[in-house]
């Protein structure tokens, strides 16, 4: 038998660099949420397009989950970052202008949510260019930040969200700190990893076409309170992935609540968006490099 597959490793960016946090924080949350509305139904079978009863699902984030999260979030003083896909704004453009209004970062999830597949990169070009532009038509907002939709990507991918000027990923699940990705032809956006743990979809989101058991507020409160625990011992980020469409229920909302009182117990966390942390990431890069030196390493992706 035959394997072509060549053994090496298949993401060729450096260890993450130890950069400090800002005001000597130990470590950093990540406060993020995917806003799919409909279109994450649509997208995994467009005959959803015509069930408005499985559509509900995603219509209860704009009718009811954005408002209680931005209630929340505003409560706790705390600034997020919301991975809007291009459709959702333009179905929902009061919802998500009242993200803008809040204060928080729009970041680019696409435009219908279609996963990303190798190989399909004329799909991807047009996804990527239909969500800048509902993004900056409906909010006036031209993204620095990418979530791949259902968390998936590939380098052609990657290259052209670069070329478009996205600064920062937050898909890749290999490394608890950021680091810049490499790429064939030079360096790539910065990436914030996500924690899977910190995914509410796989705690609070059940369907017929996807059926799956619910677990309750102790199983996923203690999940997130260990992973977030280490990770401050650890001095990574904490990147969270939740989903108006869960997180925005009633109890899911508890839990969420309850987690973020559990962060701000520690006086040496820093919260920020994904825009911050990339501020930040870029500002230590230039404090430990020479112009000259940083300008030929992006070109080179060393």
């Amino acid at each position: 038998m035959t394997h072509d597959i060549p053994a090496k490793p298949a993401n060729p960016a450096p260890a993450a660099p130890l950069f400090p946090w800002p005001n000597g924080a130990r470590c950093a949350l990540f406060p993020g949420f995917d806003v799919d509305a409909e279109s994450v139904w649509i997208a995994g079978d467009r005959r959803n397009a015509e069930r408005l009863v499985t559509l509900s699902y995603g219509g209860y984030e704009a009718r009811v989950g954005i408002p209680k999260i931005l209630e929340l979030l505003d409560r706790y003083a705390v600034k997020a970052t919301f991975f809007v896909t291009g459709w959702t704004a333009e179905a929902h453009p009061a919802a998500c202008e009242a993200i803008v209004k809040g204060g928080h970062e729009i970041a680019h999830h696409g435009y219908l949510h279609l996963r990303p597949e190798p190989g399909d990169l004329a799909t991807m070009v047009e996804e990527v260019d239909r969500g800048f532009d509902a993004l900056k038509r409906i909010l006036g907002v031209t993204p620095v930040g990418y979530r791949a939709p259902s968390g998936e990507n590939f380098t052609e991918l990657l290259q052209l969200l670069r070329d478009r000027g996205i600064r920062y990923s937050s898909s890749w699940r290999d490394d608890i700190r950021p680091y810049r990705h490499r790429l064939p032809d030079g360096a790539g956006p910065i990436e914030i990893p996500v924690n899977y743990s910190f995914d509410d979809w796989n705690f609070g989101m059940s369907h017929r076409t996807s059926p799956r058991a619910l677990f309750g507020r102790e199983d996923v409160l203690s999940i997130w309170r260990d992973e977030f625990d280490q990770t401050r011992e650890w001095g990574g980020v904490a990147t969270m992935v939740m989903h108006p469409q869960v997180s925005g229920r009633p109890m899911r909302f508890r839990i969420l609540e309850d987690f973020l009182k559990h962060v701000r117990q520690y006086d040496d966390v820093w919260w920020a968006t994904g825009r911050e942390i990339t501020d930040h990431y870029e500002a230590c890069e230039r404090s430990i490099t020479p112009p000259d030196v940083d300008a030929e390493s992006r070109a080179t992706g060393a």
